[in-house]
């Protein structure tokens, strides 16, 4: 919503006479042909989507050349190449420039449609969006609701984690996104422990900013020395009757997916060949792993990321998309394609950065100041990289 809001309201500044259309469900709609013509009227309101979550026009994991998936599910009929038909679309509906909206998978898909569409006569411009909460697409430095997922997901958290005080020896595990990448976990983190430095406490009687606090952040860059964690937790147990921990859907992925194997579980994956992380439950898995050797007499695995990921954008996302907007509808009069962002190879200028550059699964700086600080002040180390 945030990002389809200001394009749609930024189009008439600089065209007024040109017209948009939204497929239903991304490529999805593409192939079915289904579309929604913005009107005077969807553009006069188009301000009310900055304030509000989620995707009204839809949204769909499909993979183009994917094509034994794409027939699966009905998006195109036997014998028929997903690319041809979407390019096909494309030329009958008058398509000049395809903004699309997504993270490295999405742009990926449309810069391939875009050469298909070039090797074949057509020619089209497709320009980005950077839009996912992992925040880990290169060469982008920050992608479009990342901010606002850590924001929102610490909001989960303070409430969650009262429930620290609901049992004796209490184990809470907050699995936050991130497949790849940790910087949303360590951001959710470290933005909740800034909200508990503006708490009040009655340490008299429980309430306290240790016993509330975040005691092991667990991310897919680093790895994690089972052992050696569970007897600093339990000493954490010990002292404040509970342990609460944020770990990335993504962290120790291979193990778990290593240990399910062994039992000769079939762990699935999605159109694009990523392991399917919600049959994966890392947090089930490590909240399994550690209760017994950190001595819990209950354990409580909590998701922040739909209540994250739905959520509006705020401020600094609002103005970071206005911004990639503006830039995304000027590539688009110029012709000129890629993913717009602050490109860290290029000295964090905001622009159309190259198809052939951009790439997902960014590695977060575990040397980040911030998170090393956050690491400290709960008394874990920094652990070995993980080899991820």
């Amino acid at each position: 919503s945030s990002a389809v809001g200001p394009l749609i309201a930024e189009y008439p500044r600089r065209s007024p006479a040109t017209k948009i259309l939204c497929y239903k469900s991304g490529y999805k709609g593409l192939l079915l042909g289904d579309s929604i013509e913005v009107t005077p009227e969807i553009r006069a309101q188009a301000a009310a989507l900055q304030l509000t979550g989620g995707s009204p026009i839809g949204n769909s994991r499909v993979k183009l050349t994917n094509v034994k998936d794409c027939v699966k599910r009905g998006l195109v009929r036997e014998g028929e190449d997903p690319q041809r038909v979407a390019a096909e679309r494309l030329v009958a509906d008058g398509v000049e420039v395809l903004h699309t909206i997504g993270g490295d998978d999405t742009s990926i898909a449309a810069a391939a449609l875009a050469t298909y569409l070039d090797t074949n006569g057509y020619a089209l411009t497709v320009v980005g969006m950077p839009k996912t909460i992992d925040n880990d697409i290169v060469p982008i430095r920050q992608s479009l609701g990342a901010v606002t997922a850590a924001e929102q997901g610490a909001v989960f958290f303070a409430n969650v984690v009262n429930e620290a005080t609901a049992n004796p020896r209490m184990f809470v595990v907050h699995e936050v996104m991130g497949r790849d990448c940790g910087w949303l976990t360590a951001a959710t983190a470290d933005a909740y422990m800034k909200r508990l430095q503006g708490k009040a406490f009655v340490p008299a009687l429980g309430l306290d900013a240790r016993r509330l606090g975040v005691h092991a952040v667990y991310i897919p860059e680093l790895a994690i020395d089972m052992e050696a964690e569970a007897a600093r937790l339990k000493a954490v147990m010990d002292e404040t009757d509970c342990v609460n921990i944020f770990i990335s859907e993504g962290a120790g992925v291979r193990d778990v997916v290593a240990a399910l194997e062994a039992k000769g579980v079939e762990v699935p994956k999605d159109a694009f060949g990523h392991i399917k992380l919600d049959a994966v439950n890392v947090g089930k898995f490590f909240g399994e792993s550690f209760a017994a050797k950190i001595g819990a007499e209950k354990t409580l695995v909590q998701k922040s990321g739909y209540f994250a990921r739905s959520a509006a954008a705020n401020e600094a996302d609002q103005a970071l998309i206005q911004k990639c907007a503006v830039v995304a509808v000027e590539c688009a009069h110029a012709r000129q394609g890629g993913v717009v962002g602050h490109d860290e190879e290029r000295g964090d200028e905001l622009r159309a950065c190259e198809f052939d550059r951009i790439k997902g699964g960014k590695r977060f700086d575990t040397a980040s100041p911030w998170f090393v600080e956050l690491l400290k002040s709960m008394g874990q180390p920094m652990g070995q990289p993980s080899g991820h």
